[in-house]
Protein backbone atom coordinates (compact mmCIF):
# COMPACT_ATOMS: atom_id res chain seq x y z
CA UNK A 1 0.00 0.00 0.00
CA UNK A 2 0.94 3.28 -0.99
CA UNK A 3 2.14 5.00 2.33
CA UNK A 4 0.58 8.36 1.95
CA UNK A 5 -2.69 6.45 1.88
CA UNK A 6 -1.98 4.42 4.61
CA UNK A 7 -1.81 7.46 6.58
CA UNK A 8 -4.87 8.85 5.58
CA UNK A 9 -6.74 5.43 6.02
CA UNK A 10 -5.09 3.70 9.70
CA UNK A 11 -7.41 4.67 12.45
CA UNK A 12 -6.87 3.61 16.18
CA UNK A 13 -8.27 0.73 17.68
CA UNK A 14 -7.66 -1.46 20.65
CA UNK A 15 -7.03 -4.64 18.64
CA UNK A 16 -3.65 -6.07 18.83
CA UNK A 17 -1.85 -7.88 15.52
CA UNK A 18 1.07 -10.16 16.42
CA UNK A 19 3.39 -11.08 13.29
CA UNK A 20 5.86 -14.49 13.56
CA UNK A 21 8.16 -15.01 11.23
CA UNK A 22 9.49 -18.35 10.56
CA UNK A 23 12.68 -17.61 9.22
CA UNK A 24 12.88 -19.62 5.47
CA UNK A 25 9.88 -21.60 6.24
CA UNK A 26 9.09 -22.72 2.50
CA UNK A 27 10.42 -25.29 1.13
CA UNK A 28 10.51 -28.35 -1.35
CA UNK A 29 9.59 -32.18 -1.47
CA UNK A 30 12.46 -34.52 -0.32
CA UNK A 31 13.20 -36.73 -3.56
CA UNK A 32 12.84 -39.80 -0.67
CA UNK A 33 9.26 -38.54 0.16
CA UNK A 34 8.23 -36.47 -2.02
CA UNK A 35 6.93 -34.10 1.16
CA UNK A 36 8.36 -31.11 1.70
CA UNK A 37 9.71 -30.41 5.85
CA UNK A 38 5.83 -28.91 6.48
CA UNK A 39 4.17 -31.77 4.75
CA UNK A 40 6.51 -34.13 6.82
CA UNK A 41 6.45 -32.60 9.99
CA UNK A 42 3.89 -33.56 12.70
CA UNK A 43 2.20 -30.16 13.93
CA UNK A 44 -1.19 -30.63 15.20
CA UNK A 45 -1.75 -26.81 16.37
CA UNK A 46 -0.36 -25.21 12.89
CA UNK A 47 -2.63 -27.70 11.31
CA UNK A 48 -5.70 -26.82 13.44
CA UNK A 49 -5.23 -22.94 12.96
CA UNK A 50 -4.79 -23.42 9.69
CA UNK A 51 -8.21 -24.83 9.35
CA UNK A 52 -9.78 -21.25 11.13
CA UNK A 53 -7.36 -19.10 9.02
CA UNK A 54 -7.29 -17.71 5.50
CA UNK A 55 -4.18 -19.02 3.89
CA UNK A 56 -1.85 -17.96 0.69
CA UNK A 57 1.48 -17.81 -0.37
CA UNK A 58 3.39 -15.04 -0.50
CA UNK A 59 6.30 -13.08 -2.87
CA UNK A 60 8.81 -11.52 -0.83
CA UNK A 61 10.26 -9.79 -3.71
CA UNK A 62 9.43 -10.26 -6.98
CA UNK A 63 8.70 -13.95 -9.01
CA UNK A 64 11.92 -15.61 -9.28
CA UNK A 65 13.71 -13.34 -7.09
CA UNK A 66 15.60 -14.82 -4.41
CA UNK A 67 15.74 -12.68 -1.27
CA UNK A 68 17.69 -11.70 1.33
CA UNK A 69 16.58 -12.06 5.14
CA UNK A 70 16.75 -7.73 4.72
CA UNK A 71 14.38 -7.87 1.91
CA UNK A 72 12.06 -10.23 2.80
CA UNK A 73 11.55 -8.95 5.98
CA UNK A 74 11.21 -5.51 4.93
CA UNK A 75 8.26 -6.52 2.59
CA UNK A 76 6.05 -8.19 5.58
CA UNK A 77 6.83 -5.10 7.30
CA UNK A 78 4.93 -3.21 4.52
CA UNK A 79 7.74 -1.75 2.95
CA UNK A 80 8.65 -1.87 -1.00
CA UNK A 81 11.94 -4.14 -1.03
CA UNK A 82 12.85 -2.66 -4.19
CA UNK A 83 12.32 0.64 -3.13
CA UNK A 84 13.73 0.89 -0.05
CA UNK A 85 17.46 -1.08 0.38
CA UNK A 86 19.13 -1.77 3.34
CA UNK A 87 22.43 -3.46 3.25
CA UNK A 88 23.19 -6.76 5.59
CA UNK A 89 26.11 -4.60 7.46
CA UNK A 90 23.64 -1.93 8.72
CA UNK A 91 21.48 -4.06 10.07
CA UNK A 92 23.93 -6.37 11.77
CA UNK A 93 25.49 -2.77 12.85
CA UNK A 94 21.81 -1.95 14.26
CA UNK A 95 21.26 -5.12 16.12
CA UNK A 96 24.36 -5.18 17.87
CA UNK A 97 23.59 -1.42 19.11
CA UNK A 98 26.22 0.25 17.55
CA UNK A 99 26.05 3.60 16.96
CA UNK A 100 26.18 4.20 12.62
CA UNK A 101 26.97 7.88 11.47
CA UNK A 102 27.18 8.59 8.31
CA UNK A 103 30.84 8.65 7.50
CA UNK A 104 30.14 4.88 8.40
CA UNK A 105 30.57 1.36 5.97
CA UNK A 106 29.60 -1.33 7.62
CA UNK A 107 29.64 -5.14 6.74
CA UNK A 108 28.83 -8.29 8.16
CA UNK A 109 31.61 -11.26 9.03
CA UNK A 110 31.67 -14.37 8.70
CA UNK A 111 34.74 -16.07 10.73
CA UNK A 112 35.48 -19.52 7.93
CA UNK A 113 37.67 -21.97 7.84
CA UNK A 114 40.37 -22.13 5.15
CA UNK A 115 42.39 -24.98 3.66
CA UNK A 116 46.06 -25.13 3.09
CA UNK A 117 45.95 -23.51 -0.42
CA UNK A 118 43.52 -20.34 1.26
CA UNK A 119 40.52 -22.39 -0.39
CA UNK A 120 37.45 -22.10 2.02
CA UNK A 121 36.01 -25.23 3.67
CA UNK A 122 33.57 -24.08 6.07
CA UNK A 123 31.92 -20.81 5.38
CA UNK A 124 30.78 -20.63 9.25
CA UNK A 125 34.00 -22.32 10.81
CA UNK A 126 31.80 -25.38 11.85
CA UNK A 127 29.61 -22.54 13.41
CA UNK A 128 31.70 -21.06 16.08
CA UNK A 129 30.69 -20.40 19.22
CA UNK A 130 30.01 -17.03 20.22
CA UNK A 131 33.10 -16.98 23.06
CA UNK A 132 35.49 -17.89 20.28
CA UNK A 133 34.57 -15.23 18.15
CA UNK A 134 35.08 -12.77 21.06
CA UNK A 135 38.69 -13.64 21.56
CA UNK A 136 39.47 -12.80 17.93
CA UNK A 137 37.21 -9.98 17.78
CA UNK A 138 39.93 -8.34 20.08
CA UNK A 139 42.70 -9.61 18.50
CA UNK A 140 41.47 -7.99 15.32
CA UNK A 141 41.07 -4.89 16.82
CA UNK A 142 44.42 -3.70 17.38
CA UNK A 143 44.68 -3.30 13.50
CA UNK A 144 45.75 0.52 12.70
CA UNK A 145 43.94 2.59 10.82
CA UNK A 146 44.53 2.70 7.13
CA UNK A 147 44.80 6.00 5.23
CA UNK A 148 42.94 7.91 7.86
CA UNK A 149 39.78 5.42 8.12
CA UNK A 150 39.62 3.46 11.28
CA UNK A 151 38.21 0.39 12.00
CA UNK A 152 35.45 -1.13 15.16
CA UNK A 153 34.83 -4.70 15.28
CA UNK A 154 31.93 -5.90 17.48
CA UNK A 155 30.84 -9.79 17.85
CA UNK A 156 27.47 -10.77 16.90
CA UNK A 157 26.57 -14.60 17.59
CA UNK A 158 28.37 -17.77 16.95
CA UNK A 159 30.75 -17.24 13.97
CA UNK A 160 29.36 -13.59 12.76
CA UNK A 161 30.75 -10.19 13.52
CA UNK A 162 30.15 -6.71 12.28
CA UNK A 163 33.12 -4.87 10.84
CA UNK A 164 32.58 -0.73 10.18
CA UNK A 165 34.90 1.30 8.45
CA UNK A 166 34.99 4.91 9.56
CA UNK A 167 36.15 7.75 7.66
CA UNK A 168 35.72 10.77 4.71
CA UNK A 169 34.96 9.68 1.50
CA UNK A 170 33.79 6.42 1.78
CA UNK A 171 31.47 4.13 -0.32
CA UNK A 172 28.52 1.25 -0.36
CA UNK A 173 29.54 0.61 -3.66
CA UNK A 174 31.90 -1.96 -3.55
CA UNK A 175 31.63 -6.21 -4.26
CA UNK A 176 31.95 -8.64 -1.35
CA UNK A 177 34.43 -10.77 -0.29
CA UNK A 178 32.48 -13.68 0.65
CA UNK A 179 31.96 -15.72 -2.30
CA UNK A 180 28.96 -17.80 -0.52
CA UNK A 181 30.29 -20.78 -1.53
CA UNK A 182 33.65 -23.32 -1.15
CA UNK A 183 36.35 -24.75 -2.22
CA UNK A 184 37.08 -21.15 -3.51
CA UNK A 185 39.56 -18.75 -2.32
CA UNK A 186 37.69 -15.66 -0.82
CA UNK A 187 37.55 -12.54 -3.28
CA UNK A 188 39.55 -9.26 -3.42
CA UNK A 189 36.81 -6.85 -2.96
CA UNK A 190 36.51 -4.17 -6.07
CA UNK A 191 34.60 -1.14 -6.63
CA UNK A 192 31.23 -1.14 -8.26
CA UNK A 193 31.10 2.00 -9.92
CA UNK A 194 33.67 4.24 -11.30
CA UNK A 195 34.13 6.88 -8.50
CA UNK A 196 37.31 7.07 -6.46
CA UNK A 197 35.21 6.75 -3.36
CA UNK A 198 35.01 2.99 -4.33
CA UNK A 199 37.85 2.74 -5.62
CA UNK A 200 39.40 4.04 -2.44
CA UNK A 201 36.90 1.85 0.07
CA UNK A 202 37.88 -1.43 -1.85
CA UNK A 203 41.54 -0.86 -1.42
CA UNK A 204 41.47 -0.07 2.09
CA UNK A 205 39.15 -2.98 2.84
CA UNK A 206 42.01 -5.38 0.63
CA UNK A 207 44.16 -3.45 2.94
CA UNK A 208 42.43 -4.43 6.33
CA UNK A 209 41.45 -7.99 5.40
CA UNK A 210 45.20 -8.98 4.22
CA UNK A 211 46.22 -7.88 8.03
CA UNK A 212 43.85 -9.65 9.83
CA UNK A 213 43.90 -12.75 7.51
CA UNK A 214 47.84 -12.84 9.11
CA UNK A 215 46.86 -12.89 12.26
CA UNK A 216 43.91 -15.13 12.03
CA UNK A 217 46.37 -17.38 9.52
CA UNK A 218 48.01 -19.73 12.49
CA UNK A 219 44.32 -20.04 14.69
CA UNK A 220 41.80 -23.35 14.33
CA UNK A 221 39.00 -23.96 13.41
CA UNK A 222 38.46 -20.44 12.13
CA UNK A 223 41.77 -19.13 10.39
CA UNK A 224 39.69 -16.74 7.73
CA UNK A 225 37.21 -14.05 7.30
CA UNK A 226 35.12 -12.79 4.97
CA UNK A 227 32.64 -9.90 4.49
CA UNK A 228 29.99 -9.22 2.77
CA UNK A 229 26.83 -6.70 2.70
CA UNK A 230 28.76 -3.59 2.29
CA UNK A 231 26.32 -0.33 3.20
CA UNK A 232 25.82 3.06 5.19
CA UNK A 233 22.19 4.17 6.75
CA UNK A 234 19.33 4.67 4.77
CA UNK A 235 16.66 5.93 7.15
CA UNK A 236 13.13 4.46 6.74
CA UNK A 237 9.94 5.47 7.32
CA UNK A 238 8.16 4.86 10.55
CA UNK A 239 5.71 2.14 11.28
CA UNK A 240 3.55 4.86 13.97
CA UNK A 241 4.06 8.03 11.19
CA UNK A 242 2.68 5.33 8.42
CA UNK A 243 0.31 2.90 10.06
CA UNK A 244 -0.30 4.45 13.70
CA UNK A 245 1.33 1.53 15.39
CA UNK A 246 3.38 1.30 18.64
CA UNK A 247 4.93 -1.84 17.79
CA UNK A 248 7.72 -3.97 19.16
CA UNK A 249 10.30 -6.84 18.26
CA UNK A 250 11.26 -10.15 19.89
CA UNK A 251 14.13 -11.30 18.10
CA UNK A 252 17.32 -13.78 19.36
CA UNK A 253 19.46 -12.33 16.43
CA UNK A 254 20.80 -9.05 16.28
CA UNK A 255 20.29 -8.80 12.47
CA UNK A 256 16.57 -8.59 13.10
CA UNK A 257 16.52 -7.10 16.08
CA UNK A 258 18.02 -4.11 14.08
CA UNK A 259 16.17 -4.50 11.23
CA UNK A 260 13.06 -4.01 13.27
CA UNK A 261 14.64 -0.72 14.97
CA UNK A 262 15.14 0.48 12.05
CA UNK A 263 11.65 0.50 11.35
CA UNK A 264 10.39 2.24 14.60
CA UNK A 265 9.83 -0.90 16.60
CA UNK A 266 10.96 -1.18 20.11
CA UNK A 267 13.51 -4.09 20.85
CA UNK A 268 12.11 -6.58 23.84
CA UNK A 269 14.07 -9.06 25.89
CA UNK A 270 13.72 -12.25 23.54
CA UNK A 271 15.34 -14.84 26.31
CA UNK A 272 17.29 -17.37 24.34
CA UNK A 273 14.23 -20.06 23.31
CA UNK A 274 11.31 -19.96 21.75
CA UNK A 275 9.22 -20.74 24.70
CA UNK A 276 11.35 -17.81 26.69
CA UNK A 277 10.17 -15.55 23.73
CA UNK A 278 7.09 -15.91 23.98
CA UNK A 279 6.75 -15.74 28.03
CA UNK A 280 8.41 -11.83 27.53
CA UNK A 281 6.42 -10.99 24.83
CA UNK A 282 3.64 -11.99 27.35
CA UNK A 283 5.25 -9.65 30.03
CA UNK A 284 4.77 -6.54 27.65
CA UNK A 285 1.47 -7.46 26.01
CA UNK A 286 -0.60 -4.80 26.82
CA UNK A 287 1.82 -1.79 25.58
CA UNK A 288 1.83 -2.54 22.18
CA UNK A 289 -0.57 -2.64 19.25
CA UNK A 290 1.68 -4.47 16.91
CA UNK A 291 4.36 -7.35 17.71
CA UNK A 292 7.01 -8.78 15.52
CA UNK A 293 8.39 -12.26 16.77
CA UNK A 294 11.59 -14.12 14.78
CA UNK A 295 12.05 -17.70 14.93
CA UNK A 296 15.69 -18.73 13.20
CA UNK A 297 15.96 -22.04 13.55
CA UNK A 298 14.07 -23.30 10.62
CA UNK A 299 16.26 -20.88 8.35
CA UNK A 300 19.38 -22.46 10.06
CA UNK A 301 18.48 -26.04 9.28
CA UNK A 302 17.78 -25.45 5.97
CA UNK A 303 20.88 -23.37 4.65
CA UNK A 304 22.74 -26.44 5.96
CA UNK A 305 20.73 -29.05 4.13
CA UNK A 306 19.65 -30.44 6.83
CA UNK A 307 15.92 -31.58 6.08
CA UNK A 308 15.64 -33.82 9.44
CA UNK A 309 16.89 -30.78 11.43
CA UNK A 310 14.12 -28.58 9.87
CA UNK A 311 11.59 -30.96 10.17
CA UNK A 312 12.22 -31.13 13.73
CA UNK A 313 12.61 -26.69 14.34
CA UNK A 314 8.90 -27.18 12.91
CA UNK A 315 7.90 -29.44 15.29
CA UNK A 316 9.24 -27.34 18.38
CA UNK A 317 7.82 -24.36 17.10
CA UNK A 318 4.44 -25.83 17.07
CA UNK A 319 4.64 -27.83 20.84
CA UNK A 320 5.18 -23.75 21.70
CA UNK A 321 2.23 -22.50 19.50
CA UNK A 322 -0.50 -22.99 21.96
CA UNK A 323 1.54 -20.53 24.32
CA UNK A 324 1.63 -18.12 21.49
CA UNK A 325 -2.30 -18.38 21.30
CA UNK A 326 -2.73 -17.81 24.93
CA UNK A 327 -1.92 -14.03 23.84
CA UNK A 328 -5.46 -13.85 22.25
CA UNK A 329 -4.12 -11.67 19.38
CA UNK A 330 -7.13 -10.27 17.03
CA UNK A 331 -5.00 -10.97 14.45
CA UNK A 332 -2.27 -13.81 13.79
CA UNK A 333 -0.08 -13.94 10.74
CA UNK A 334 2.32 -17.11 10.77
CA UNK A 335 4.99 -16.40 7.56
CA UNK A 336 8.27 -17.00 6.74
CA UNK A 337 10.66 -14.16 4.94
CA UNK A 338 11.89 -16.27 2.44
CA UNK A 339 12.08 -19.75 1.54
CA UNK A 340 14.96 -21.68 2.47
CA UNK A 341 14.22 -25.70 0.81
CA UNK A 342 16.70 -27.87 2.72
CA UNK A 343 17.19 -29.75 -0.38
CA UNK A 344 18.67 -26.44 -2.03
CA UNK A 345 20.70 -25.18 1.14
CA UNK A 346 19.96 -21.98 0.96
CA UNK A 347 17.49 -19.10 0.05
CA UNK A 348 15.15 -19.60 -2.73
CA UNK A 349 12.66 -18.11 -4.90
CA UNK A 350 9.59 -20.09 -4.16
CA UNK A 351 6.60 -18.47 -2.60
CA UNK A 352 6.28 -18.81 1.23
CA UNK A 353 2.97 -20.48 3.31
CA UNK A 354 1.41 -17.64 4.80
CA UNK A 355 -1.43 -17.99 7.71
CA UNK A 356 -3.61 -14.85 9.42
CA UNK A 357 -5.98 -16.01 11.52
CA UNK A 358 -8.52 -13.46 12.56
CA UNK A 359 -12.35 -13.48 13.39
CA UNK A 360 -12.60 -12.83 9.91
CA UNK A 361 -10.56 -15.19 8.61
CA UNK A 362 -12.04 -17.60 5.80
CA UNK A 363 -11.16 -21.46 7.34
CA UNK A 364 -11.28 -24.44 5.20
CA UNK A 365 -11.56 -27.83 7.23
CA UNK A 366 -9.50 -29.76 5.41
CA UNK A 367 -6.33 -27.34 5.16
CA UNK A 368 -2.98 -27.97 6.93
CA UNK A 369 -0.47 -25.92 6.82
CA UNK A 370 2.01 -26.54 3.95
CA UNK A 371 2.93 -25.55 0.79
CA UNK A 372 0.20 -27.31 -0.66
CA UNK A 373 -2.35 -26.07 1.05
CA UNK A 374 -1.73 -22.55 1.42
CA UNK A 375 -1.31 -22.52 -2.73
CA UNK A 376 -5.30 -23.70 -2.29
CA UNK A 377 -6.21 -20.86 -0.01
CA UNK A 378 -8.49 -17.83 -0.49
CA UNK A 379 -5.50 -15.35 -0.32
CA UNK A 380 -3.83 -16.74 -3.43
CA UNK A 381 -0.61 -15.44 -4.19
CA UNK A 382 0.28 -12.37 -3.61
CA UNK A 383 3.29 -9.74 -2.75
CA UNK A 384 4.58 -10.05 0.82
CA UNK A 385 4.26 -6.02 0.98
CA UNK A 386 0.85 -6.17 1.13
CA UNK A 387 0.62 -8.71 4.49
CA UNK A 388 0.75 -5.38 6.50
CA UNK A 389 -2.51 -4.15 5.27
CA UNK A 390 -4.25 -7.40 5.61
CA UNK A 391 -3.60 -7.78 8.94
CA UNK A 392 -4.15 -3.89 9.61
CA UNK A 393 -7.67 -4.59 7.66
CA UNK A 394 -8.45 -7.37 9.74
CA UNK A 395 -7.38 -5.60 12.90
CA UNK A 396 -10.15 -3.16 11.75
CA UNK A 397 -7.85 -0.22 11.70
CA UNK A 398 -8.05 0.86 8.26
CA UNK A 399 -10.65 3.51 7.30
CA UNK A 400 -12.96 2.79 4.17
CA UNK A 401 -11.06 4.34 1.28
CA UNK A 402 -13.22 6.52 -0.72
CA UNK A 403 -17.40 7.74 -0.47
Amino acid sequence: MDFNLAKKLHRPSDTKILMLVMDGLGGLPDPGTGRSELETAHTPNLDGLARQSSLGLSIPVGHGITPGSGPGHLALFGYDPLEYQIGRGVLEATGVNFDLTVRDVAARGNFCTLDAEGRIIDRRAGRLETDQAVTMVKMLREINPIDGVSFFLEPVRGHRFVLVLRGDDLSQSISETDPQSTDVKPLSSRPLDGSSEAKRTARIVNSYTEEASRLLADLAPANGMVLRGFSMITPLPQLADVWGLHSASSAIYPMYRGLAQMTGMDPLPSGTSFSEQVNLVRDHWDAYDYIFMHYKYTDSAGEDGDFEEKVRRLEQADIVLPEVLELKPDVLIITGDHSTPATMAGHSWHPVPFLLYSRWAIGRNSATFDELSCAQGSLGTFPAKEALPLAMAHAGRLAKFGA
